[in-house]
């Protein structure tokens, strides 16, 4: 076995042994039995007086009955923030040594494969809410490396709301459940409206962002600033990127909204599938980096976690890849349970001056103490995979043995470095020139999308105030968004003037307040930034792996083609999956065979079994839809509504579609869409994402699969289509909004 396989091995089997220490493996022979490891005589009657009927009162020397309630009574508290969580084991392998900006070992040493285990999270919602609400999402990395756990905490979105914790407190209850709403929407957007600062984040989370397609196709940030350190003691500036190989996608808010009452657990259960079916996630490690020397040498201030840092000004350079490879066993050992902390670093990482970085590493160490305990980094999935020596002894819970006779004290002498102040950096005052840079680097869909989600939610707010304090907001970042905002809200029209946004006289504000307007810069047309728009982040290579393709198929299919499809769709690492009007078998149609004599035979019909019937799984579970040509079928299927939702539903959510033959009709029947082309001959023809092929041979499902643009096989198209993820061309016409769906 090479040097690099033999470390690589012994990193990943060693945390696996560490925590198969602590693994239950229950087997057949197992008994019942307490805590303590006496066996149980029953687990569902009490102890009770003994009386003929079985009616006496309760023995307190139950200790069974204690022990039950105890834990019940005493179950782990919820997380403040990032409650609902789904997570999955992996590895982390280094591809390019960044010696020349740090020394620690995971960022230089190419030859060790190091264990990680990942936490996918929603920020604001409980442990027992949907999965694909519009929210932050967060993304926590816990390295177990050979010089200490390193946890990258950080979430799907480059920026927060606000530069200082302090604001933290005042901003998480308005953002989470009031008596009688998710949200407190009033007092968050009014929030919103008096912090200019947030006014950067408030455009992400309104852009499709906040609603990822899967935890698979999700980009994360680290978000804050950190200090690298190299052997000869020289500091960078850092920030880092996780860019999944499947690039990056989003869901529509249409089908979000469906999907948290269909499938609430849409993301953790597509994370799971994928991994237990070996489609394992992965991502690059990408790091920007500043010589602490050039700290002034930007327009916006380095350690503020409201900016980005562009890519044009500062490059991403690629350096490792994650790699999740099996899913957790115990949602609460291995992910509840998780502790991860932003003040956990290895040597030749540090924390900057960052001041909301200084804070998540003091205000996560306290919430852990509350929830996990004061040695809740003792539990198997916390547990470092390095030799530990420190003073801590006689701690509550304490679960290690230190077996030295060491008092549990050292000599210090530190001193200050400097008298603390409450002052902010002049930079951190330039509020608005990223936003409007994230909003020009938009492609247009996406700002038709912002504009969406914005309206949804100033609807939801039922207090003129607050929707002109955000009007007002958005038209500092830029003045056509605002207008276009008050206009589909019926609120006054924002000026350009810089100096009252509002053309009829009014003040923004009827109780005396203004929105802080700390960026007077001039209005003036700004560049797009690289790697914003999720237009350019599409897997270098075009890729179906993992998608989910829906076969429509009824009564009469032929079942050659079916399975031809079938195959060539699993060929290139898609997963198709048969949807038909029952759940019961469907019958193909009848082949003839040619026997001795030219006597024609007709075989017996050939079945399949459907995964799912049309209502049990709606177009919103799938990536791509394909309807089946149906000999005997076709005018039963074109007078069931269900079908004609789903076709309707997947082209008003933007997917590829595809139908074969007598199909079609079904297609131009739902649609009612001249503008959408269709064949009308052996040539397939591709129209805003449909895919038609009106005379089938048996050559048009088979041969090899091209995904590029042009090609000319049918199957190549479609699964070119899908490789694209959705067709954003019906939405920028007009199409969808011409279909009820």
């Amino acid at each position: 076995m090479s040097w690099d396989k033999m470390m690589s091995c012994t990193l990943t089997d060693a945390k696996k042994a560490q925590v198969a220490e602590c693994t239950l493996q229950p087997v057949k022979e197992t008994c019942m039995t307490v805590f303590t490891g006496a066996k149980q005589t029953s687990a569902e009657e009490g102890l009770r007086i003994n009386r003929p009927d079985q009616t006496g009162a309760l023995l307190l020397e139950d200790g069974l009955n204690r022990q039950e309630l105890q834990r019940f009574n005493h179950g782990p508290p919820e997380r403040m923030l990032d409650a609902r969580g789904a997570g999955a084991h992996g590895t982390f392998s280094l591809l390019e040594s960044a010696a020349d900006v740090t020394q620690a070992s995971i960022l230089t040493d190419t030859h060790v494969k190091t264990p990680v285990f990942v936490r996918f999270s929603t920020t604001l919602g409980s442990r027992c809410s949907a999965d694909t609400v519009r929210d932050v999402r967060g993304f926590a990395v816990k390295m177990y490396t050979q010089q200490g756990s390193w946890d990258l905490v950080g979430s799907n979105m480059p920026v927060l709301f606000m530069h200082d914790a302090l604001e933290l407190p005042n901003l998480m209850p308005i953002a989470k459940a009031m008596p009688t709403a998710q949200t407190a929407r009033n007092a968050f957007y009014d929030f919103a409206s008096l912090h200019p600062e947030a006014a950067h984040m408030l455009l992400w989370t309104m852009s499709d962002r906040a609603i990822p397609r899967s935890y698979r196709m999700m980009q994360g940030f680290g978000v804050n600033t950190f200090i690298l350190v190299n052997r000869a003691g020289e500091r960078h500036f850092a920030k880092f990127h996780w860019t999944p190989m499947l690039g990056v996608h989003s869901l529509v808010w249409d089908e979000a909204v469906k999907i948290a009452g269909e499938d609430p657990d849409f993301y953790r259960r597509d994370l799971a599938e994928a991994i237990a079916a070996g489609l394992f996630p992965r991502w690059r490690l990408g790091m920007q980096t500043i010589a602490e020397a050039r700290k002034h040498d930007f327009d916006f201030d380095v350690l503020d976690a409201t900016k980005l840092w562009p890519e044009e000004v500062v490059p991403l350079r690629y350096i490792g890849q994650l790699e999740l490879t099996r899913n957790a066993d115990d949602s609460v050992a291995e992910m509840e349970h998780m502790g991860f902390c932003s003040s956990n670093l290895v040597p030749g990482i540090e924390l900057s001056d960052d001041a909301l970085l200084q804070d998540r590493g003091v205000g996560y160490v306290k919430a852990q103490t509350g929830r996990l305990g004061i040695n809740g980094h003792e539990m198997p999935n916390n547990r470092r995979r390095c030799p530990v020596g420190n003073l801590c002894r006689n701690d509550a819970r304490q679960g290690s043995v230190t077996r030295a006779r060491v008092n549990n004290y050292w000599p210090s002498r530190l001193t200050v470095a400097e008298a603390g102040q409450r002052a902010k950096r002049a930079k951190l005052s330039n509020h608005f020139a990223q936003a409007r840079l994230f909003w020009h680097s938009l492609a247009p869909w996406e700002q038709t999308h912002v504009k969406a989600a914005l309206v949804y939610e100033l609807d939801h707010c039922d207090e003129s105030v607050v929707h002109q304090g955000i009007i007002g907001l958005l038209a500092k970042i830029d003045l056509g968004l605002g207008q276009s905002v008050a206009a589909m809200m019926g609120a006054p029209k924002p000026r350009g003037d810089g100096e009252k946004p509002w053309d009829d006289g009014e003040k923004p504000r009827d109780d005396g307040k203004e929105a802080r307007d700390d960026d007077e810069e001039e209005q003036k047309p700004w560049p797009r930034l690289k790697g914003v728009s999720q237009a350019e982040l599409m897997p270098p290579v075009p890729t179906v792996a993992s998608r989910r393709i829906a076969l429509i198929v009824a009564d009469g299919y032929d079942a050659t083609w079916l399975d031809d499809v079938k195959f060539t769709i699993s060929s290139v690492g898609a997963t198709p999956i048969v949807i038909s009007p029952h759940r019961s078998s469907i019958f193909a149609a009848p082949s003839h065979n040619t026997g001795a004599g030219s006597v024609t035979r007709e075989s017996p019909p050939r079945s399949t079994l459907p995964d799912h019937h049309l209502d049990a799984q709606r177009s919103t579970m799938f990536d791509a839809v394909y309807i089946a040509e149906s000999k005997t079928s076709t005018a039963a299927l074109a007078a069931n509504g269900r079908l004609l939702h789903w076709i309707r539903e997947a082209f008003g959510h933007l997917k590829p579609l595809a139908a074969t033959g007598e199909a079609i009709l079904l297609v131009q029947r739902a649609l009612a869409l001249p503008q959408v082309e269709v064949s009308r001959n052996g040539s397939p023809v591709e129209s805003y994402g449909v895919v038609t092929l009106r005379d089938v041979t048996p050559d048009s499902f088979t041969g090899g699969v091209c995904l590029a643009a042009g090609a000319k096989a049918f199957m190549s198209r479609f699964l070119w289509a899908t490789s694209q993820h959705r067709c954003h061309a019906r939405e920028v016409d007009g199409l969808t909004a011409r279909v009820a769906f």
